[in-house]
C-alpha cells in the first residue's frame, strides 16, 4: 500500500486537524499504532511541523470524511508521491546530524550484526572504514559513542531500516523477526488511547466553560451561604 511521503509529518497533521482514530492513521501512514500516539502526546523526539496530505495530493476532504464517518474505514490514497530517485554516491546527511552518524551505527552494529557494512554505508552515508573502527572499538571517539536508533536520530528511515535488516537476515537464513508486543491485547490498547483521547477533549470543555461562567459551586463574595451555620 502506498504511504505518504512523509508519513510522520502526515500524521501529525491527521491528529492535529482531523477526528480520525490512532489506527487508521497509523495504517494509513506506514507507522506503528504507538508512534501516533507519541506523536499525539507530544513525547516524540521533535515536535514534529504537520504536513497537509489534502494540499500535497495525497487525500481529499471526502476521503477524510468518510473515515471520520466509519472509525472501520481505510483511508485510499488519491494520488501516490512522486518516486524518490537517488543519484549514485553516498547519502547526503546535514551537518547538523553528521556527528550522530557513529552512535546511528553502533546502534545497528548492536542490534542487528547480522546487517553488512555495506548495506550500514548506504542507510547511514559512511565509509566502510568508520563501521569497522567502530566494530572493532578502534574510533578514534569510542569512549564518547552511544548506540542510538538511526531513525529517531534522523538518519534513514523505518522503512529503508526494516529491508536493509529484513534482507540482511534472508541472506544469513534467519528467521524474520516480527513484532508482537500488541498481539492479545491490541483492540484493548487501542480502545485505552480512544477513551483517554476523549476525556482529555471533555476535560478541555469542562475547563473552558468554568473559565467563561466560573465554576458551579462557587459563591458569591457578599452572599451568606444558605446551607452554613452561623
Amino acid at each position: 500500500m502506498a504511504q505518504p511521503l512523509m508519513p510522520h509529518a502526515t500524521a501529525a497533521w491527521l491528529v492535529d486537524n482531523t477526528s480520525l482514530s490512532f489506527e487508521q492513521i497509523a495504517e494509513f501512514c506506514g507507522l506503528h499504532l504507538l508512534e501516533v500516539q507519541a506523536i499525539a502526546d507530544d513525547t516524540a523526539a521533535t515536535k514534529l511541523t504537520g504536513r497537509d496530505p489534502i494540499r500535497s495530493g495525497e487525500l481529499t476532504h471526502e476521503e477524510i470524511e468518510r473515515g471520520q464517518a466509519d472509525e472501520n474505514y481505510r483511508l485510499r490514497m488519491h494520488k501516490e508521491p512522486d518516486a524518490v530517485t537517488r543519484t549514485k554516491g553516498p547519502r547526503y546527511t546535514p551537518v547538523s546530524k553528521r556527528q550522530d552518524k557513529p552512535d546511528g551505527i553502533a546502534w545497528i552494529i548492536r542490534n542487528h550484526p547480522e546487517v553488512t557494512d555495506g548495506a550500514i554505508g548506504k542507510l547511514i552515508g559512511t565509509t566502510r572504514t568508520t563501521i569497522a573502527a567502530i566494530r572493532d572499538r578502534s574510533h578514534w571517539n569510542m569512549a564518547n559513542i552511544q548506540p542510538k536508533d538511526p531513525v529517531t536520530l534522523g538518519l534513514t528511515s523505518q522503512r529503508e531500516l526494516d529491508a536493509a535488516v529484513a534482507k540482511a537476515q534472508k541472506a544469513a537464513g534467519m528467521e524474520a523477526r516480527t513484532d508482537t508486543r500488541l498481539e492479545g491485547d491490541r483492540a484493548a490498547l487501542i480502545e485505552q488511547l480512544r477513551t483517554e483521547r476523549e476525556q482529555h477533549v471533555r476535560d478541555a470543555e469542562i475547563a473552558a466553560d468554568e473559565a467563561e461562567h466560573g465554576r458551579p459551586d462557587e459563591i458569591v463574595p457578599g452572599i451568606r451561604d444558605p446551607f452554613k451555620r452561623a
